[in-house]
């Protein structure tokens, strides 16, 4: 297998200005060596990530961006509260720096006060939180990463990157009943909302790309904020709106897995004044799906909070046409996060057209599932993962819709194991590139979850490697389940917690009046427009 088939070469990223791809000799687009592991759920990683910055000294450095930010969120326990933990970590000598969006108001349902209080929790521990709203109009940072480097220790550099944010609900495990200190979600979710999520931990040279991130956005000379009020309201709150200098970057990490990894960004381009590392936005994402996409033969296997936009979608629907092969599940919320009279069907509108128009283009080669726990409350899904035939797998804060495309700021990794899966199909694909280790494993070991499936013994066939029989494994679990509670629940529960997704009907009257909505609000498009026009990224 030839990685520059899956992976973007250079000049594909689209964006000359980023050091991303300066930074190896020879200008690689990706780094070797990696080791690269999923942590499935926030209670997993929460606990991982206490015990690694409480293992942190006096002169490492801890990096951190992040959409929401709860201080008091504990990550395992009372004592453990996320900004305790990073303001003991910057008194012990920690140089703790993060990047928190500021938000729009909380009058909005968005967290304008707990990403400040944050902030504010850090900085009188010793370390420094920017408030960051240099976005597009309506946009938001939604990347999601934390960067443990350790001078003269780098066998413990990691970074973690993905679905997960360092606030409420996101402390669920695989039983998921939810996390104690929860956020309101829509009225089915319950007051305890179950939640799915994954994050991905890197170690080897990897790190030193996410922390070369991390140092664009920080070293950023633009003002934190264009808008008069928010200034006014920085100069009343007396934030630090001064980014001071980080320690010089040090070596990247030595290699110590067999894991390739590909950091992915999405920046909006950005109105008046671009980003100097991104001066035309940056669409890495979109343009690694697409070209991945192209080689999509047998299974798209996708978990994803939204799944929205026809415009976004046509990619998949383009792969789904082409090769009468292959076929794609999605792993989605049962229903949107929000359920009022206008917030659902503008929520509802952009699912509703992309799934048509992947129907259109599959037929019954598409399924697509909502998830619910043992007490047959709905789990929200806001894991953003993507495997295609086992070899390319993608973990990421991004979503399948044309905000996270175009529009928010995005961080994503796409990941190629150099080690083969000696297990059957041996290459499910027919392209020569043989199933991947990691990207199988990782299909499996979310695919199990959702099935209540045990993993197969040492030397047994796992049946669930073969992509058509890991489709209809998830057709049958769902379709049992989908009886038992249209029986009326008599009986022994079915196995699994998947549920076939079926979208609601929205009246004609309804569809136009909320599909602009959603267009300018939920799913806005940050494209320069000689790209809208063609539709390209």
């Amino acid at each position: 297998m030839t990685h520059d088939a899956w992976l973007l070469v250079p000049g594909e990223r689209g964006n000359t200005a980023t050091r991303l791809d300066r930074r190896r000799p020879g200008g690689g687009t990706w780094s070797e060596g990696n080791e690269a592991r999923p942590v499935v759920h926030g209670a997993a990683y929460f606990a991982e990530l206490l015990d690694a910055i409480r293992a942190m000294r006096a002169g490492d450095l801890l990096l951190f961006t992040d959409w929401r930010g709860d201080p008091d969120e504990r990550l395992d326990g009372p004592g453990t509260e996320i900004g305790r933990v990073l303001a003991e970590a910057a008194s012990r000598g920690v140089v703790v720096k993060g990047l928190l969006w500021r938000s729009h108001l909380d009058n909005f349902r968005f967290s304008e006060e707990e990403n400040r209080h944050l902030g504010e929790e850090i900085e009188e521990g010793g370390g420094e939180c920017l408030l960051d709203m240099r976005v597009r109009p309506g946009g938001s940072h939604h990347q999601k990463m934390v960067v443990l480097r350790h001078p003269g220790r780098p066998e413990r550099d990691v970074a973690y990157i993905g679905g997960i944010d360092l606030c409420h609900s996101r402390n669920d495990d695989a039983a998921h009943h939810g996390d104690p200190q929860a956020l309101p979600l829509a009225s089915a979710y319950g007051p305890r909302p179950p939640w799915h999520d994954v994050q991905l931990a890197l170690r080897g040279p990897a790190v030193g790309d996410i922390e070369a991130v991390f140092r664009e956005r920080w070293e950023d000379p633009s003002p934190l904020s264009r808008s008069p009020l928010t200034r006014l309201r920085e100069l009343l709150h007396h934030e630090d709106t001064s980014a001071d200098p980080l320690p010089p970057q040090t070596a990247d990490p030595e290699p110590r897995g067999t894991h390739s990894v590909q950091v992915l960004r999405t920046y909006p381009n950005r109105l008046l004044r671009g980003y100097p590392f991104a001066p035309d936005g940056e669409r890495s994402i979109a343009r690694a799906y697409l070209k991945a996409l192209r080689r999509a033969r047998t299974l798209i296997y996708l978990e994803d909070q939204y799944l929205w936009s026809p415009r976004v979608v046509a990619s998949f629907a383009e792969a789904l046409r082409e090769h009468p092969g292959l076929r794609l599940i999605g792993v989605i919320p049962s229903l949107p996060d929000q359920d009022g009279r206008l917030t659902l069907p503008m929520n509802l509108i952009g699912r509703i057209t992309a799934l048509d128009e992947l129907r259109r283009a599959g037929g019954d080669r598409v399924a697509v599932y909502g998830l619910e726990n043992h007490a047959g409350t709905p789990v929200y899904v806001h894991a953003k993962v993507c495997v295609i035939d086992d070899v390319w797998a993608s973990i990421g804060s991004d979503n399948i819709n044309l905000r996270s495309w175009t529009h928010d700021s995005e961080l994503s990794c796409a990941v190629l194991d150099r080690d083969t899966d000696p297990r059957e199909p041996r290459d499910p694909g027919g392209l020569g590139d043989g199933a991947r280790t990691f990207a199988r494993d990782l299909r499996l070991e979310l695919m199990r979850e959702h099935l209540d499936a045990e993993t197969a013994g040492s030397g047994e066939p796992d049946a669930l490697c073969d992509p058509t029989a890991a489709f209809h494994a998830f057709e049958e679990t769902a379709a049992a389940l989908d009886a038992w509670h249209e029986g009326g629940r008599h009986g022994p529960r079915p196995p699994g917690r998947l549920r076939r997704y079926v979208p609601p009907e929205l009246p004609a009257v309804r569809r136009a009046l909320t599909t602009p909505l959603h267009h300018a609000l939920v799913d806005p498009d940050g494209r320069p427009w000689r790209l809208r026009r063609r539709n390209a990224f």
